[in-house]
């Protein structure tokens, strides 16, 4: 069955949480100038690997990674998978830790970070149980009644906007390439574009949808970064923790109802968010079902959950969070270029395989 739209539609919203709250912030702090170099490249790259992962993954039809690395062997799947698992999870507690923090401060000062955290974590958790057909159909009515918020506070966020603070255009060095924040940037792009090697068993997708869904996205990218700083300038933007955020506080609308427009894009946010994680721990479930295969699928993903939690509440302040992020680099790009590009080649020398067997 082709599920392209609901592809699309996951992919965007899970990629438009990342966009709006971690992506403004390191690349700000990577560079001082010429930020659109910053966030060309990023795109590039991710387009990149999206359709090397694609393209690999059309010569296993109906077939996930999962059996993928199996068919080639046990040290394969570990060799690829076990740091797969790592990285999904350490993404999840950066993620429920991350905006549990970000809840408390717009608009849940007093509730205890725990209980937010145990929301995130509880809500996902029971999508995720109800299976990948449920996080789908969860996907098209969240996109059907937050994306149109989302647009609407992407466009009032122009309000403020100083187009002076748009210069300097260009750079004269590429130094942001090895500064920490810039590579944290690309955690918006490593985690998003896994679930299509998942869920190839259960239905199919057009390529070329996806990537029109990417190309799609790209405007967010850029908004997400030059909306606060044609707003703030560059000097006061750098200072902010979720620069988007503290933009679309400073939005006043006479005519609304409500008085604070932040809580339009959080509480969309949060709920592309929830969807995000649930998607998350479906894939590592489903890792973790092939090596116990005994164990029922919901008992593991119970188990991985409780194992997020209690992580999460280990991490006291946001610089843990930060801390997360860095030790988390060296799985992040393994998974962003050895995961895609390995399934190419592997779906590659299967087709020189079956053209050899077939002369």
């Amino acid at each position: 069955m082709d599920r392209s739209y609901h592809v699309v539609l996951m992919y965007g919203l899970t990629q438009l949480g990342f966009v709006f709250f971690f992506y403004p912030v390191d690349i700000i702090a990577s560079t001082t100038e010429g930020h659109w170099v910053a966030i060309t490249l990023g795109i590039a790259v991710n387009m990149i690997v999206v359709w090397a992962y694609m393209k690999g993954l059309s010569y296993f039809p109906k077939q996930d990674i999962i059996s993928i690395y199996l068919g080639v062997g046990k040290w394969a799947a570990i060799l690829f998978l076990l740091p797969l698992v790592l990285f999904l999870i350490l993404v999840n507690i950066i993620t429920v830790r991350a905006f549990a923090e970000i809840t408390t401060l717009v608009f849940l000062a007093d509730t205890p970070m725990w209980a937010i955290m145990g929301f995130l974590i509880a809500i996902s958790t029971y999508i995720t149980l109800n299976g990948v057909n449920a996080i789908f159909r969860t996907g098209l009515l969240l996109a059907i009644l937050f994306l149109p918020l989302i647009l609407f506070t992407t466009s009032i966020s122009f309000q403020n906007v100083d187009l002076r603070y748009l210069f300097p255009l260009f750079r004269t060095d590429f130094s942001f390439l090895t500064k920490p924040a810039y590579l944290n940037s690309f955690s918006a792009f490593a985690g998003n574009f896994l679930f299509l090697g998942f869920v190839q068993p259960f239905f199919s997708f057009q390529r070329k949808k996806v990537m029109i869904s990417l190309a799609a996205l790209v405007p967010f990218f850029f908004l997400s970064i030059y909306l606060p700083l044609l707003t703030f300038g560059q000097a006061t933007a750098s200072t902010f923790k979720f620069p988007f955020v503290m933009l679309v506080s400073t939005i006043h609308i006479n005519w609304l109802m409500f008085d604070r427009v932040t809580i339009f894009l959080l509480l969309s946010l949060i709920t592309f968010t929830m969807l995000f994680i649930s998607m998350l721990l479906w894939e590592v479930s489903r890792i973790l079902n092939r090596t116990m295969p005994k164990v029922k699928l919901n008992y593991i993903v119970i188990a991985v959950s409780a194992t997020i939690y209690i992580c999460c509440l280990m991490i006291l302040n946001w610089q843990e969070v930060q801390s997360f992020m860095m030790w988390n680099t060296f799985l992040r790009f393994f998974v962003l270029f050895a995961i895609p590009f390995s399934v190419l080649f592997l779906g590659l020398r299967s087709r020189r395989m079956y053209k050899d067997e077939s002369a």
